[in-house]
């Protein structure tokens, strides 16, 4: 993504606003701030518009940095600074953006400067990297220790090693984990020593905040052993109500839930403030009735810095800036001697190289997860090589990266990065029919970006994004013959999908050819691949066509 400005627009919010309406907002009264020229690099999917209708108690301003100098500044008043990152896979920069040492620098900035900011995490860290699929995340719990997180909920990704880690791993944190939807079925209680709510006072504000997590098939059933999800909307109608006994005057949900939920949960709730988002990848701000929803984008490249003020008559004043964390902050020292410290711990092998690619490597989630990809074809070729199956469907949420790799050399560590689940190799014999419900389930959330989303091999198929669910699917062809309902093929799946992960719940219902005791690791057949050949050079060929 290009480097991001500071985005600067007034938005004076009121009234429920219209689903899904953003518009730009018209001359502001004296003295708010309003900018002169909206910078032209914002990432195309940041909605950076606002709603037309504004509520007479809430004032939000998306600001340039640079009308934030002055002393005088209204923001630089407000007692409540909250520093917001989410889905933090690396501690290092990535693209020369993000770096936890540089985010540490950021906070210690503002403390220098007589703030007290909040650093809060928003779900999404202990995995995957290269460094978890060694260190279990406890890489990151080091680092972020050092950085001086605050409070943190638990996204889908906290749950990738099971409930054992998951357990040691809280039990390291120093800050306060806020999870009110998870629970510890040994205890009763949230998970790890959590709490469900906190209420914390910051100067005249009194500010609650709860701790959301997804509850969807992205997080696999055996990951979930001992625990108990509790669906998000009840655990909020259960917490809002406390927090409000409890005098608090702000209230901050930290969620790491899709959009479309935090959507729900304020209508469902309109007394929610600010929610901090995670889960999607990409900076995300907007306004739904009177409630900033914010996601700051991945590997902390962003941190999205949020004051919060209440007016003498009580309305809600919130200040909002995307921080781009770029070399301009240095590193903390700490921090980076932490980070450092497990980088070299990694071992040398990870640097071998395993061959090259001649051509560059698309991994950024917003096309793997719509689209198929060069990568995509690459990582379902070598599963079906190694399987030596029809056809062989990755989803992909495992296909990891977010970035563009260049031509050159292809390490282990490379590897690593595009696949670090350490998914097992199975295969289910399917007929036609169940294969094309398959197919249809894979592109049943298009045209939004999601895990489920099929990189494919051995086959190709027409996909409708307008169609009905379970309807989009179209013209396949499996090794160039016209697909047959009633023959049955050999298809090679990730172990995680025949557990009924991402929602592929009909795998578990075949005939399973190679069970995950008989499968091959998913990174060795990558590794294979790539080295018997010497060179890749993965090319888009018409896999999947999208009506358009």
């Amino acid at each position: 993504m290009k480097r991001l400005a500071a985005v600067a627009i007034l938005a004076a919010i009121l009234g429920p606003a219209e689903a899904g309406h953003y518009v730009r907002h018209g001359p502001a009264e004296a003295g708010h701030y309003v900018p002169r020229d909206i910078p032209r690099d914002i990432p195309h999917d940041i909605p950076h518009d606002v709603p037309h209708d504004v509520p007479h108690d809430v004032l939000h301003y998306i600001l340039h940095a640079q009308q934030q100098d002055d002393d005088a500044a209204p923001r630089n008043s407000a007692p409540l600074t909250l520093l917001q990152i989410n889905d933090v896979y690396s501690t290092l920069p990535v693209d020369g953006l993000g770096g936890l040492a540089r985010v540490a620098t950021l906070k210690q900035q503002l403390v220098a400067a007589g703030r007290t900011p909040l650093l809060v995490l928003a779900g999404d860290f202990l995995s995957p990297s290269v460094s978890s699929s060694v260190f279990k995340g406890e890489q990151m719990i080091a680092a972020l220790n050092a950085a001086g997180l605050d409070l943190a909920t638990l996204g889908n990704h906290e749950f990738d090693f099971g409930k054992d880690v998951l357990l040691r791993r809280m039990s390291e944190a120093r800050w306060q984990w806020v999870v009110s939807n998870v629970i510890d079925r040994t205890t009763g209680r949230p998970v790890g020593g959590a709490v469900p709510y906190v209420v914390r006072t910051v100067g005249r504000l009194k500010v609650g905040f709860i701790g959301l997590c997804l509850t969807t098939s992205e997080i696999s059933r055996g990951n979930l052993t001992g625990l108990r999800l509790v669906e998000p909307f009840a655990a909020a109608a259960q917490y809002l109500p406390i927090l409000t006994r409890q005098g608090a005057n702000v209230i901050v949900a930290i969620t790491h839930l899709t959009f479309a939920d935090d959507r729900e949960l304020v209508r469902r709730f309109p007394e929610i403030d600010l929610i901090i988002g995670g889960h999607e990848h990409a900076p995300l701000t907007v306004t739904e009735n009177r409630t900033l929803i914010s996601k700051a984008g991945s590997d902390a490249r962003w941190v999205a810095r949020i004051d919060v003020d209440r007016r003498p008559n009580g309305a809600v004043e919130r200040f909002f800036e995307l921080v781009p964390i770029t070399s301009a902050l240095a590193d903390e020292p700490r921090t980076a001697e932490v980070v450092r410290s497990f980088e070299d711990r990694l071992s040398t092998d990870l640097e071998v190289v395993v061959g090259t690619s001649s051509v560059p490597l698309d991994a950024e989630d917003m096309w793997v997860r719509t689209s198929e990809t060069n990568l995509g074809d690459f990582v379902a070729d070598a599963v079906r090589a190694d399987a030596e199956t029809d056809v062989a469907i990755v989803n992909a949420g495992g296909i990891r990266g977010d970035r563009v790799y260049p031509p050159g050399p292809l390490t282990r560590r490379t590897l690593i990065e595009i696949h670090t689940f350490g998914n097992i190799i199975c295969t289910v014999a399917l007929s036609g029919r169940v294969l094309i419900e398959a197919l249809n389930h894979g592109v049943s959330r298009l045209p939004a970006a999601s895990g489920q989303f099929p990189q494919i091999s051995g086959l190709t198929m027409t996909v409708d994004p307008r169609g009905p669910p379970g309807d989009r699917v179209r013209a396949v062809r499996v090794g160039g013959q016209r697909l047959d309902l009633n023959r049955t093929y050999s298809v090679a799946i990730p172990d995680y999908l025949l557990k009924g992960g991402d929602g592929y719940t009909v795998f578990a219902e075949q005939r399973v050819l190679v069970d995950p005791e008989a499968g091959h690791l998913m990174l060795d057949a990558l590794e294979k691949y790539v080295a018997m050949r010497g060179s890749i050079g993965p090319a888009i060929d018409g896999r999947i066509t999208m009506v358009r």
